[in-house]
């Protein structure tokens, strides 16, 4: 489609993303993240699924392709979306809350990548962004916890986040069925000492072909 037609879309499938909810008892937490190589023109998503409290690889899935579009700014769902959903495709198992290395509704068009992927897989999703793509907000503090609302036009659109002490903070948002409260919090309990949380930690990884684990049978 067009970039006019991928921007009318994506203003019509804002309106569907529920911004509300939790993640009740979860078991299965999964991360997802893409790596391009910009001279072959491919990608190589992946998806690792963890268990949850301990955050034990359960399913780890890896597809890599061509990408049929550029990188458009505001458009990145269209380019990558289709790889994540096809290593998500391939899972046995389906997780309970799905973070995406990407933007939910901090986005210009409140629908970034992580909002793009929970309403086609009808799971609760959250974005868990390494930058910030819209919107203003004040300097968390720098305590791992510390974190202070992200504004755009008066509207709350997600949460800048320390998740650890004297590092950059993420920019979590909310994806898809699920309340922005919530969504820090999950983040910050899946964080190992280290800036990301788990499940997108180790999705970086496996899409750039440096994740050697042992899976945990747990189906």
């Amino acid at each position: 489609m067009t970039t006019s037609e991928a921007i009318k879309l994506q203003n019509e499938l804002a309106g569907e993303v529920s911004r509300r909810g939790d993640i009740t008892a979860p078991h299965l937490i999964a991360g997802a993240d893409i790596s391009v190589n910009r001279f072959a023109r491919t990608g190589t998503a992946a998806v690792v699924v963890l268990s949850y409290p301990g955050l034990e690889p359960v399913e780890i899935k890896v597809v890599t392709d061509r990408l049929n579009l550029p990188y458009i700014p505001g458009l990145l769902s269209f380019r990558e979306a289709p790889l994540i959903l096809a290593a998500c495709g391939e899972l046995t198992v389906v997780p309970d809350v799905l973070m995406v290395d990407g933007q939910g509704i901090a986005h210009p068009r409140r629908l970034g990548l992580a909002s793009h992927l929970g309403l086609f897989l009808d799971i609760p999703t959250i974005g868990c962004a390494k930058s910030r793509l819209c919107g203003h907000h004040d300097e968390p503090g720098n305590e791992a916890g510390s974190h202070a609302e992200l504004l755009d036009d008066g509207e709350v659109i997600g949460a800048v986040v320390r998740t650890r002490t004297g590092v950059k903070p993420l920019y979590i948002s909310i994806g898809h069925k699920i309340d922005l409260p919530a969504a820090v919090r999950r983040v910050l309990e899946c964080c190992r000492g280290y800036r990301l949380p788990e499940p997108t930690r180790l999705a970086h990884q496996a899409a750039g072909g440096h994740l050697k684990v042992k899976i945990k049978n747990l189906i």
